[in-house]
């Protein structure tokens, strides 16, 4: 059971963290959580009941408590929920920049060096930024319907039509012209090099019939880009189904997933 002592203790631990302002305490799924401003950003972390002994840690960088199944399930398992946002930072660098003090943050009150990521659509996008930047701080990538290739959306180059006002957004987090984002360069499916020298392990989830964040031009190209690199993926097709709903009616093989790849190696 996570102890008054305990919480106290955490509570004190975040209020003493420098950039850490407006600490408040809520419940969210019937789970205690933190809620703070983290250089200016919101950001929140649930606490599990009972949590793990290694202190293992989720984090979704974009859409928290959209289809929260799985992480409803592995906070039950003792992980611990962490979120900021860096939804309009579109994975430009100072997004990235961002999370990695982020990481420093949980890092300083205690949680595991590494964790799982639990990206949902353009969460993807975040997910593998950062990865590639600090591939040693990621232990795991659950990405559901993610994107993985801006010129699939918001660029609209393929089977999705252009997401206009997302797409100029996105230029103008990175500082870039449209040609530079539309490069083969500036995809994250061709910037696995790193993930795949650092083993680090990918389960993707998503909807074949998906005319959004087309499955074919982002799960499909990076998981067959990943498989080249000697990387390892495991893919659930679900039959059908567009973008929405995201997560599996049963999330319990993304759960197993997750469990044997952060608490194997918690390192």
């Amino acid at each position: 059971m996570l102890q008054e002592t305990d919480f106290a203790r955490l509570a004190d631990l975040l209020r003493r963290q420098e950039a850490v302002t407006n600490l408040e305490q809520d419940v969210w799924m019937e789970c205690r959580r933190f809620l703070f401003s983290y250089h200016g950003r919101e950001s929140f972390l649930v606490l599990p009941e009972t949590p793990h002994p290694l202190r293992p840690w989720l984090w979704r960088p974009t859409f928290f408590g959209a289809w929260p199944e799985t992480d409803l399930r592995l906070i039950r398992k003792g992980f611990h929920l962490a979120y900021t946002d860096v939804l309009d930072f579109y994975a430009s660098p100072a997004g990235v920049e961002h999370g990695h003090h982020f990481h420093a943050l949980l890092r300083k009150i205690g949680m595991a060096a590494k964790f799982a990521f639990i990206a949902l659509s353009r969460g993807g996008l975040f997910a593998y930024r950062y990865a590639e930047a600090f591939p040693e701080q990621v232990a795991v990538i659950y990405a559901d319907a993610p994107v993985c290739d801006v010129r699939s959306w918001p660029g609209g180059l393929g089977v999705a039509q252009r997401a206009v006002p997302e797409f100029q957004q996105l230029l103008a987090a990175h500082g870039i012209s449209e040609a530079d984002a539309l490069k083969e360069s500036f995809q994250p499916i061709y910037r696995l090099e790193s993930l795949a020298s650092h083993g680090i392990p990918l389960i993707h989830v998503g909807g074949d019939a998906d005319d959004v964040v087309p499955f074919q031009e982002n799960t499909l190209p990076l998981a067959r880009e990943y498989r080249a690199l000697g990387g390892h993926i495991q893919v659930i097709v679900k039959p059908g189904i567009k973008h929405h709903p995201h997560c599996l009616d049963d999330p319990e093989p993304v759960v197993r997933f997750i469990e044997k790849y952060t608490l194997e190696d918690p390192s």
